[in-house]
């Protein structure tokens, strides 16, 4: 297995996020290769908390270019994860 901090690679903090905070809902990007149950081991053993669900959305890389070339940007994964009731918050989120 993967070390935990290989697969979040960090949180991402918008407006949108931190209403669903409210929620107990955070949002990080992570390893393109990882998958829902990765990213759920990771969290608990990283933040100490339970995790209830996990939902994953990939990003295609934006087609960029400078000059004559052209190329992409690098792909990306976002994790949304939801904790269960009983589980503490998060500290990186606090406002």
């Amino acid at each position: 297995m993967k070390d935990p901090r290989d697969i979040i690679k960090r949180p991402i903090i918008t407006e949108r996020s931190m209403d669903l905070v409210a929620d107990k809902k955070y949002t990080f990007e992570v390893d393109v290769k990882a998958n829902k149950t990765e990213v759920k081991d990771a969290i608990e053993k990283i933040f100490d908390v339970k995790v209830e669900k996990v939902n994953i959305m990939n990003y295609k890389g934006k087609l960029k270019r400078v000059g004559r070339f052209s190329g992409l940007t690098n792909r990306r994964k976002k994790a949304i994860v939801k904790l269960t009731a009983d589980s503490k918050e998060i500290e990186l989120f606090e406002a």
